[in-house]
C-alpha cells in the first residue's frame, strides 16, 4: 500500500480469515444460552463488515495515513483567530505523570491535594494576569466559557431584579460563538457596526445602547487584529448604564503581560487555554476555557471552585447562588495542567515577551504580505491581520479560498478564510511568536509566487494532494463518519468461534 492510493483501501485489502489479532476465549457459562444474556433483538445475524488483514497491513494503513495529515508539529499554521503555537513537549511529559493522570475526580480531597495546589495556582495566575479577582476553571472550551459568562450575568441581573435586561450587544467583527451564546443564555443579540478603522462604531453603539442592555461583547484586540483603543470610554459607557462588558479572551496572545481586562473596564472574560497557554488543539480535542469575572459576580460562577485554607485545598460546592456545574467534575485537567506549566516555566517577563513576539511576527508577516496583497486596515497590528484577495477576484476570478488551496501545495496549511466578514475575501493571519523569520519570509515568498501564478492552476489547486477539492457544505451537512461498502463484499468475514475453535480459525 503506497500513499496515493484510498483510504477505504484496507477493506480493499481484507481477506477472509486474516488476523491482527486474537480474542480471548469467552467467558460467559455455557451452561446459560446467549438469548438468556442478550436480549434477541439485540444479537447480530453477522458479525460487522471489518476489514479482515494482517498486522502489518494494518500498521502501514495507518503510518501512509499519517503521512497525509498536517499538524503544528509538521508544518506551519498561519491561522488567524485560531492561534495554532508550538506545544512544548515537556509540558506533555509533565501531564502525562502518573502522579497526576491517573487520578479519580471521585477520590478524597485529601487523596488529590498536589493536583488541587496546582488548579488553585493556576486560578491565582489567572486571576493576575486578567486583573479579575474571581476564576472558574471549569468550562470545557473558549465557547463554553464565554457561555458561562453570560449564564453568570443572566443570574446577576435575576438576582438584582432587572429582568427587563434582556440586550446583548455584539461587534459586527466577533467571532461567530458570540451571538449564538447570547441567544443560548437567553438574550437576544444585537449588532453592533464597525467604522472605517475597522474598529467599534461609538455612534452606534451610543444608538443601540440602553436601560435593556445587559452586556456587551468585545474582543480585544478585536478578530481584525486591531486594539481597541476606545475600549475605555466604551466599558465607561456601558458602566454609566448598569451593564457588564465580557470581554472574548481568544486574542489574550497580544497582550500579556502588558495590559490586563480588568484595568481597562472588563467585567468577565473568558481564556483559551491552548491559544494563549499552549495545549493540543484540533480536530475536536479537549479544550479548556476557564472565566475570570469581578469580586460581585464571583458568587455566581459555577462550582466548585479551589479554595486554599492554611495550606489545605479543598473543592467548595457550597455556593448557593451558582449557576452550578457547566461540565462534568472539573473540566480538562490535563489541559489546564500544560497552561500551569507554561505560565511556571517562562513567568512574567516570558509571559510579556510572549505577547512583544507575537505582535513582532504579525507586523513583519504584514509587511511582508503587503507586497503583494491588498490589506485593507492601516496598520501597526498586534497578534494578527487581516488581507484580501478582492482584487484577484476583479482581475483574475481568483478567491481567496484558491489562494488557500493552492498553498497546500507549497506545503503551507491555509491562513483562516472568508473571516472576518466585515473583509471580503478575507485571509486572516497570525504567525505566533513561536515561528521564525525563515519561516515567515518561506511563507510570504510562496503567496506572492501564488498571486503571479496562471489562473486555471489556482482554480484548481491543490495538485500534490489525495484529496483536492470536496463538496465542503456538503461534507458539512452530511458528514460521512464511517466506511460504507460500495456493493455487497463478495467474501463477507466469516463467524468469530470461541474458545478453542477461535485459536484454531486464528492460526
Amino acid at each position: 500500500m503506497n500513499n496515493t492510493q484510498s483510504t477505504d483501501l484496507i477493506f480493499e485489502l481484507s481477506r477472509a480469515g486474516r488476523r491482527c489479532h486474537r480474542l480471548p476465549a469467552c467467558d460467559v457459562p455455557s451452561s446459560r444460552p446467549l438469548d438468556q444474556l442478550i436480549p434477541a433483538e439485540h444479537l447480530a445475524d453477522q458479525p460487522p463488515p471489518l476489514p479482515e488483514v494482517g498486522e502489518i497491513d494494518l500498521v502501514r494503513h495507518f503510518n501512509n495515513l499519517s503521512t497525509r495529515n498536517m499538524s503544528i508539529d509538521t508544518h506551519f499554521y498561519p491561522l488567524g483567530s485560531c492561534t495554532m503555537k508550538y506545544n512544548p513537549k515537556r509540558h506533555e511529559r509533565f501531564a502525562a505523570d502518573p502522579g497526576f493522570a491517573n487520578l479519580h475526580p471521585l477520590q478524597p480531597d485529601d487523596t488529590t491535594q498536589g493536583m488541587l495546589e496546582l488548579l488553585y495556582g493556576m486560578q491565582e495566575y489567572l486571576a493576575e494576569i486578567s486583573g479579575l479577582p474571581a476564576v472558574s476553571l471549569q468550562p470545557a472550551a473558549g465557547a463554553q466559557g464565554e457561555l458561562t459568562a453570560l449564564f453568570v450575568a443572566h443570574a446577576y441581573f435575576r438576582d438584582k431584579g432587572e429582568h427587563h435586561r434582556r440586550k446583548v450587544l455584539v461587534p459586527d467583527s466577533a467571532h461567530g460563538t458570540n451571538p449564538a451564546s447570547a441567544a443560548l443564555a437567553g438574550f437576544d443579540a444585537v449588532t453592533v457596526k464597525s467604522n472605517s478603522k475597522g474598529l467599534v462604531d461609538i455612534d452606534d453603539l451610543k444608538a443601540k445602547l440602553g436601560d435593556d442592555t445587559a452586556v456587551f461583547m468585545i474582543t480585544n484586540p478585536n478578530t481584525l487584529g486591531l486594539f481597541e483603543t476606545q475600549i475605555k470610554a466604551i466599558t465607561e459607557l456601558l458602566h454609566a448604564k448598569g451593564a457588564l462588558v465580557y470581554l472574548d479572551g481568544a486574542n489574550m496572545n497580544a497582550i500579556l503581560g502588558i495590559t490586563r481586562p480588568g484595568d481597562f473596564g472588563a467585567d468577565m472574560q473568558h481564556y483559551n487555554v491552548h491559544k494563549t497557554f499552549t495545549g493540543p488543539h484540533g480536530g475536536g480535542g479537549p479544550g479548556s476555557g476557564p472565566v475570570a469575572v469581578r469580586d460581585f459576580l464571583a458568587p455566581y460562577l459555577p462550582a466548585p471552585v479551589v479554595t486554599n485554607d492554611g495550606g489545605r485545598y479543598a473543592l467548595d460546592f457550597d455556593r448557593p447562588k451558582s449557576i452550578g456545574r457547566v461540565r462534568s467534575f472539573f473540566g480538562n485537567v490535563g489541559i489546564l495542567f500544560r497552561g500551569y506549566a507554561y505560565i511556571r516555566t517562562l513567568g512574567p517577563d516570558g509571559l510579556r515577551a510572549v505577547s512583544e513576539t507575537a505582535v513582532l511576527n504579525a507586523n513583519y508577516l504584514r509587511a511582508r504580505v503587503a507586497e503583494g496583497y491588498e490589506v485593507p486596515h492601516a496598520g501597526p497590528c498586534m497578534h494578527e491581520f487581516v488581507a484580501s484577495a478582492r482584487a484577484l477576484v476583479r482581475e483574475r476570478k481568483v478567491k481567496a479560498m484558491d489562494i488557500c488551496k493552492r498553498l497546500l501545495d507549497y506545503g503551507f496549511h491555509a491562513p483562516t478564510v472568508y473571516f472576518p466578514l466585515v473583509v471580503p475575501e478575507a485571509l486572516m493571519m497570525e504567525p505566533t511568536e513561536t515561528e521564525s523569520k525563515e519561516t515567515l519570509d518561506a511563507f510570504a515568498d510562496a503567496l506572492l509566487a501564488i498571486k503571479a501564478e496562471e489562473a486555471e492552476l489556482l482554480r484548481a489547486a491543490p495538485h500534490t494532494h489525495v484529496v483536492s477539492r470536496p463538496d465542503e457544505v456538503k461534507a458539512a451537512k452530511e458528514p460521512v463518519l464511517r466506511w460504507t461498502p460500495a456493493e455487497k463484499p463478495t467474501a463477507p468475514p466469516q463467524p468469530l468461534a470461541v474458545g478453542a475453535a477461535a485459536v484454531k480459525q486464528e492460526w
